[in-house]
């Protein structure tokens, strides 16, 4: 697929998808939501990709849902055969498509970021603000409801009450008040934004194996929905007592012990345990 809404860029390892209508503060349309669905396919399928970085071209990140329709920008009724029972929300089928990413996520937040503009960021694994970056939940003020299946992420990330507060109002706040409810994990200056998303990335590059991570990013999302810790006992048991017979764990205690970095000869297109993905096994 070419790209016509956003950029993507590999170097060393890492991906760095941008959002590339900076003179639309990167209002998100139809054909980013493609886009970005294909590019999060590619880089599943791409053994070359190990960390994924989603930022925005311009001063924004993501101005939210492009309004250009006017008043019926959110009237889907009569676009297709489609009705209220079959209609499925595009900002939720890009979140549930990063849920399901195989490749840990870092949102590099550089402006803007309302509506469904932070919404797509809420399973993304890391999330980083510039000091120029402002967060909105606006839908409220706009006659609707939260979308991209955040009523799901948020409350998991900021608890109940800052998501509600947030959602009731609608209001736009800055990046200090972000991460002072854990929204965002690291507020930097807007030089500084990139370089530290690409030094966490590298970080697991170098260092990691892609299997762990991948399992480890499932792993941590899957349980929040469990009710017992019993649930994580069974996983952590069948995880170890697989990878604990792979070339990756064999090069990890190696590594250690010879005071090396290691070479970690895993590949997430063909190495994943056999049970991988335990969700959709019922027998696990």
């Amino acid at each position: 697929m070419n790209y016509e809404h956003i950029l993507y860029a590999i170097d060393k390892g890492i991906l760095t998808l941008t959002l590339n209508r900076p003179d639309k503060l990167n209002a998100f349309t139809h054909t980013m939501l493609r886009e970005l669905i294909d590019a999060f396919d590619r880089a599943d399928a791409d053994d070359d990709v190990r960390v994924i970085i989603v930022t925005g071209a311009g001063r924004g990140f993501c101005a939210g849902a492009d309004l250009s329709a006017g008043a019926g920008s959110f009237d889907h009724a009569g676009e297709d055969d489609r009705n209220a029972d079959t209609h499925r929300d595009g900002g939720g089928l890009l979140t549930l498509r990063i849920y399901e990413s195989r490749k840990p996520v870092i949102a590099a937040i550089n402006g803007a970021a309302v509506g469904v503009g932070v919404t797509m960021t809420l399973p993304m694994d890391i999330r980083l603000a510039s000091s120029d970056a402002r967060f909105g939940f606006v839908f409220a003020r706009r006659g609707i409801v939260p979308e991209a299946a955040s009523s799901w992420f948020l409350p998991r990330i900021v608890g109940v009450s800052q998501a509600l507060q947030w959602a009731y109002s609608g209001r736009v706040f800055p990046a200090a008040e972000a991460l002072q409810a854990r929204l965002v994990s690291e507020v930097l200056a807007p030089e500084d934004l990139l370089p530290r998303a690409r030094a966490i990335a590298t970080e697991i590059v170098e260092n990691t194996s892609a299997i762990s991570v991948t399992m480890i990013r499932h792993m941590l999302w899957r349980m929040l929905s469990e009710d017992h810790p019993m649930a994580a006992h069974r996983l952590d048991s069948r995880s170890i007592y697989e990878l604990g017979q792979t070339a990756d764990a064999k090069e990890g205690v190696s590594s250690f012990l010879e005071k090396r970095a290691p070479k970690f000869p895993g590949k997430v297109s063909r190495d994943m345990p056999e049970f991988f993905p335990w969700w959709e096994t019922p027998k696990f």
